[in-house]
């Protein structure tokens, strides 16, 4: 009897542990490098950090409680500084010992006049990046804890990343806009804005070496802007069916990770030549067999026929009928990784090799708040609104 050849199996994440015990959502937690560990920030006011023990299990070796709930977190390994934003505005600084089993307060910066939403240390210039719910972004030095700057933004602000060599912050705005600031010892300046979501900003990702900013948000959408290319190039990924939460860059495999509220952990494959999806074109007829939209009052009753709806096909952007995009294709090259509306002449003309997926998707089985990916290791940490914190060897798929 000959031998049943075995099926190849689908590559996936693989769950290494859960971290549970926590009386509310963590809302930042990060993976301890070149250790066995977690730091979470979470709802419940607690600041934890979590080491693996003998037996397999992560077991908190600090438990710290704040007087309020602690929104966001910051940690540098090397110094072993943990920044804490918290709800009443402030960040409370705090360094850990070698061994992981004690914390020591350091500093407390009296930030912003409401929830702190995003913190970021910059060891190189001795920065305390800050933004909150206030609608100022501010940095202090972390040396003299005095206040170094501040800028007022449209919005409450949901996104914050920074650019060591060129001192640029990118701050992403519950307005679905994002702000580049030129930050200096004292002041700022307002390099430019843009703006490509129709939903708040809820995630950005900035890779230094390529010049790219990633953009999530709660439209469902990711935006690569190309900054580097001074073209103006932005590239949409459509993959989440909610929100996206996170987004980490690996420009060692040229691959993102994206993770969303739907539970989502979706890897794009960024080694490939992507396109801009089209600008959609305004028309008062189908431009393709002519018949009027429904506000065409003059083309209707010339022609005696009843106005249609207008849609518009998502590969050349042309204004269409229902009748001429009857049929779905997925365009992954300009990031349609699921099915889209398409005139006829352009589904006939998309080939198989152009619908060949250039992403895949995962099921984490919990709805994500907050991501973060170890490159080192390859580990991908994902907290969800059932209060639990997941950890994913992601060597099988981020290769």
């Amino acid at each position: 009897m000959a031998a049943e050849i075995p099926r190849p199996q689908t590559r996936k994440p693989v769950l290494l542990s859960k971290i549970e015990g926590f009386q509310d959502v963590v809302n930042t937690a990060v993976i301890i490098p070149k250790e066995d560990g977690v730091i979470s920030v979470s709802q419940d006011r607690t600041i934890r950090v979590w080491l693996k023990r003998d037996s397999g299990q992560y077991w908190p070796s600090v438990y710290h409680t704040m007087p309020v709930a602690c929104s966001c977190m910051s940690f540098n390994p090397e110094t072993r500084r943990i920044s804490v934003g918290l709800e009443n505005g402030t960040v409370s600084e705090f360094v850990l010992s070698e061994d992981y089993n004690q914390m020591t307060p350091a500093r407390t910066y009296q930030a912003h006049q409401s929830g702190v939403t995003v913190v970021l240390f910059v060891l190189e210039m001795e920065w305390v990046l800050s933004t909150g719910q206030d609608k100022s972004f501010t940095w202090h030095c972390s040396e003299s804890g005095q206040q170094l700057g501040t800028y007022r933004t449209t919005a409450w602000v949901s996104g914050l990343q920074f650019d060591v060599e060129t001192r640029h912050a990118f701050v992403g705005d519950h307005s679905g806009q994002v702000t580049i600031l030129k930050l200096e010892q004292d002041n700022c300046s307002l390099v430019t804005t843009f703006k490509g979501h129709t939903g708040n900003v809820t995630a950005l990702s900035w890779d230094p070496v390529q010049r790219v900013l990633f953009s999530g948000s709660s439209d469902h959408s990711i935006i690569m802007w190309d900054i580097g290319g001074r073209k103006g190039t932005a590239i949409e990924l459509q993959g989440h069916n909610d929100k996206v939460q996170g987004l980490c860059y690996a420009p060692h495999t040229r691959q993102l990770i994206s993770c969303g509220s739907d539970g989502g952990i979706v890897i794009w494959n960024m080694d490939v030549r992507r396109q801009e999806t089209p600008e959609w074109l305004d028309s008062d007829s189908c431009q393709k067999c002519e018949q009027p939209f429904f506000w065409n009052f003059k083309q209707m009753w010339d022609s005696k026929k009843i106005g249609l709806r207008q849609h518009h096909c998502r590969k050349c952007g042309q204004a269409v009928c229902g009748k001429c995009s009857s049929k779905r294709s997925t365009i992954p090259l300009m990031g349609f990784e699921f099915e889209v509306r398409v005139c006829d002449s352009c589904h006939d003309s998309i080939t198989d090799e152009e619908r060949a997926p250039t992403a895949t998707f995962h099921d984490s089985k919990h709805s994500i708040i907050h991501m973060q990916y170890e490159p080192t290791r390859g580990w991908l940490l994902t907290s969800g609104t059932d209060k639990v914190i997941k950890l994913w060897d992601m060597t099988p798929v981020v290769s």
